[in-house]
């Protein structure tokens, strides 16, 4: 009875209690969610100010006017970015039309700034890289990365496997792509107004591509030099374009002129008379009467069979009106090493394009070229890739007759190889060659001192253009390896014969030749029997 009568006291205060909590609520939830102005918040309506509901909107219609005021600062911050932004953009292309020379690669131009400066690093990083501008220090002479030779119709390659061919079209619709892109884009680039010219300047078509270059360095891009004929006889224009693993760019657009380039050929010779005659038809028709910016060096050793070989190079003289050579007779030992050297300081004019020969080689007037558009003194050194011939007896074994020197002389896989273990054949000038130091005189016979001399230009900065080239032959000949070789000399030499003979096919025939003659022989005698 008595809680119940101390409940009843109780209620009114516990109602109380509850409605001052709720008002206390009210006030603070009204306090947290009134709108706050720019310096001071927002009051709440007072006794004697409008309505609620009046004030409230005068609240809201107030802070939607901030709101607005705050977008239209927005807009205009937004328009003044755009605008310096686009003066930068055109400030980093006038950068980049008054320099030639810089990277010529297509931006995005929606992009910002930062994102263009830092494409533009990145890729000329990949160019500085990748031996474009100048070579580098390399261990051995297998770390060279070779170039590739192409044509219009056709790709020089060394790396062919057992499926793919030293010449051949391009089969593979990547590297047809690719080579077709270079080819127009280099084209595009001679064609594209230099703006400084007045003269109505002249159409380069795909026609007027020569030859180019190529080789991908896996962790940097591909570098392409294509070679197209200049504005007369013996000038030319080269383009030099890297693909950095994205857009191809310009790196180098030039006029270069070797009407006036004289090439030194040095042959060091020692007995093998006959040779040398083969060798002078040649320089003849290629050297002479093709090129005509040549010199020959014969450096002579010993006197066995000297006079016929002054005879045949006397004789060629006075046919040809060719007065250009130099004999130099040497007695003593046979070294090829030490021949070359003799040869190549002997000359006493003017810097010259010296071309490291032999008798047993055959070139043509587009090798000359060659080797003058791929050196560059103080910068280049050439190693052209020769193709080797095969024995022509096993090749053309089945024949009424063998062929003739010129028709025997074509890049095919049952014909020869790519000699890429090679290094006897290089062009370069004489004051790379000197100031590298030349032979190593030490070295005596046969082999070694091209080796040498190739790994000389690798350690230096130099760079060392290494492709497979088209007009430049190694005639097949039997090869003796003599018992006074060192054992390194003589194994490199029994090496160089055996893959001088045949392909692994044409060698197999000859292996298997008893079987396959047992074979004909029981099938005849199975067809009697039927």
């Amino acid at each position: 009875m008595m809680l119940r009568r101390g409940f009843i006291l109780f209620l009114p205060r516990l109602v109380g209690l509850l409605v001052v909590a709720c008002c206390s609520m009210s006030i603070v939830y009204m306090l947290a969610c009134t709108p706050k102005g720019d310096n001071q918040q927002l009051a709440l309506p007072r006794v004697h100010s409008p309505t609620v509901k009046e004030g409230y909107e005068a609240i809201l219609q107030e802070r939607e006017e901030q709101h607005r005021n705050y977008i239209i600062s927005l807009k205009k911050q937004i328009a003044q970015l755009k605008a310096e932004l686009q003066g930068r953009t055109e400030q980093l292309k006038n950068m980049q039309n008054q320099y030639p020379d810089s990277l010529d690669i297509q931006l995005d131009h929606s992009k910002p700034e930062k994102a263009q400066a830092n494409l533009l690093a990145f890729l000329r990083s990949q160019v500085d890289k990748a031996e474009v501008h100048s070579g580098v220090k390399l261990s051995t002479e297998y770390a060279a990365v070779p170039f590739e030779s192409f044509t219009l119709q056709k790709v020089y390659q060394l790396e062919t496997g057992l499926t793919r061919h030293p010449e051949e079209k391009p089969v593979r619709k990547d590297k047809r792509d690719e080579l077709i892109e270079v080819i127009e884009l280099a084209v595009g680039s001679l064609n594209k107004p230099d703006g400084v010219s007045k003269a109505k300047p002249r159409v380069y078509t795909a026609s007027d591509f020569v030859e180019g270059i190529y080789r991908t360095e896996k962790n940097k891009g591909t570098l392409y030099e294509l070679t197209f004929k200049g504005d007369a006889k013996h000038q030319f224009k080269k383009i030099v374009l890297f693909r950095p693993f994205g857009p191809v760019m310009k790196v180098k657009n030039e006029n270069v002129n070797m009407a006036d380039t004289l090439i030194n050929v040095i042959v060091p010779l020692a007995k093998r008379a006959s040779k040398f005659r083969q060798f002078m038809q040649n320089f003849r028709e290629m050297g002479i009467q093709q090129d005509g910016r040549i010199h020959l060096t014969v450096v002579y050793f010993g006197k066995e069979q000297m006079n016929e070989v002054k005879s045949i190079l006397e004789n060629t003289s006075k046919s040809a009106n060719f007065k250009n050579f130099t004999f130099i007779q040497l007695n003593e030992e046979f070294s090829r090493g030490k021949g070359l050297d003799v040869g190549a300081r002997f000359w006493k004019g003017n810097n010259v394009v010296l071309f490291f020969c032999d008798v047993d080689i055959y070139f043509t007037a587009e090798f000359l070229n060659s080797c003058r558009l791929n050196t560059q003194p103080g910068k280049k050194v050439f190693y052209p890739v020769l193709f080797s011939q095969y024995n022509p007896s096993i090749i053309y074994g089945h024949h009424d007759s063998i062929p003739s020197l010129e028709q025997q002389l074509i890049i095919k896989k049952e014909t020869g190889f790519w000699r890429d273990f090679g290094f006897g054949m290089t062009c370069q000038y004489r004051s790379d060659f000197i100031n590298i130091g030349g032979f190593d005189l030490e070295i005596k016979g046969w082999g070694g001192e091209d080796v040498h001399l190739y790994r000389k230009y690798l350690h230096s900065n130099l760079m060392v253009i290494r492709t497979p080239v088209r007009g430049l032959f190694h005639l097949w000949h039997e090869k003796q390896c003599l018992d006074e070789l060192t054992p390194e000399q003589y194994k490199m030499c029994m090496q160089s014969k055996a893959m001088n003979e045949a392909s692994h096919g044409q060698l197999g025939m000859l292996v298997f030749k008893q079987e396959i003659e047992t074979h004909l022989h029981r099938q005849k005698l199975s067809s009697k029997k039927t």
